[in-house]
């Protein structure tokens, strides 16, 4: 079972939330991924009103089968703040992980890891926490600034803050929009693109993170055919 290896408080207010990421990002590791990666667990998290639904998928990443699924509902716990995506989303995630019978090799969430303005997205905060290899590939751009990369299925460009690279904005499929990759924890961001490539089969999203929208929007997993 998953499990942080360190707590903190929750109920907090954004102001000190954001000094919570400043005093954690420096746990933040940036290294080659340590151990082959046969199991990534995919999380999504909905919110409707002042419900939350987390889901997870496990997925074997040579053959993208599904391993075991899982879901949590409650309520939420945290406004709505740019940049402060984690405290919403990590209460509900945490007891969601505690229903899945099997132990990830890393973690795929919607959302961002060091393209964060602090550094501290998401993935970055599960990361640490669960002191996990972790990444996120996020529909949209939170912070910094990129070229549009090529309109091809792998083409890619940095994304830059200043003169900092944070992340690569990746063409995950011919002509759609990219999405954008970048670490959260004990990997490296080639790291992260391969997993994010190797994971992306007909759409535009990979599998873990794809299935794991669906599942925390309609209750189901939309395998691919």
């Amino acid at each position: 079972m998953l499990e942080p290896t360190f707590t903190h408080d929750w109920d907090i207010s954004p102001k000190q939330a954001v000094a919570l990421q400043r005093s954690l990002v420096n746990r933040v590791v940036v290294e080659p991924l340590q151990t082959d990666i046969r199991l990534i667990a995919g999380i999504d998290v909905s919110v409707k009103d002042n419900h939350v639904r987390t889901a997870i998928v496990v997925l074997d990443m040579g053959s993208l089968s599904l391993v075991d699924s899982a879901t949590w509902q409650g309520p939420v716990v945290f406004p709505y703040v740019p940049g402060l995506l984690s405290f919403r989303e990590i209460p509900a995630i945490l007891p969601a992980l505690k229903l899945i019978s099997v132990v990830p090799d890393a973690i795929m969430l919607d959302g961002h890891g060091l393209a964060h303005p602090r550094r501290f997205g998401l993935a970055c905060h599960l990361g640490v926490l669960l002191d996990i290899p972790s990444l996120g590939v996020a529909k949209s751009r939170l912070t910094g600034t990129h070229k549009e990369p090529g309109m091809t299925k792998g083409d890619s460009s940095p994304l830059m803050d200043k003169d900092e690279l944070i992340g690569t904005v990746l063409r995950t499929r011919t002509n759609v929009n990219p999405v954008f990759v970048s670490v959260g924890h004990k990997m490296e961001l080639a790291d992260a693109l391969k997993l994010t490539l190797a994971s992306t089969v007909r759409y535009k999203l990979p599998e873990p993170t794809r299935l794991a929208h669906h599942l925390s929007k309609r209750g189901k997993v939309a395998i691919s055919s």
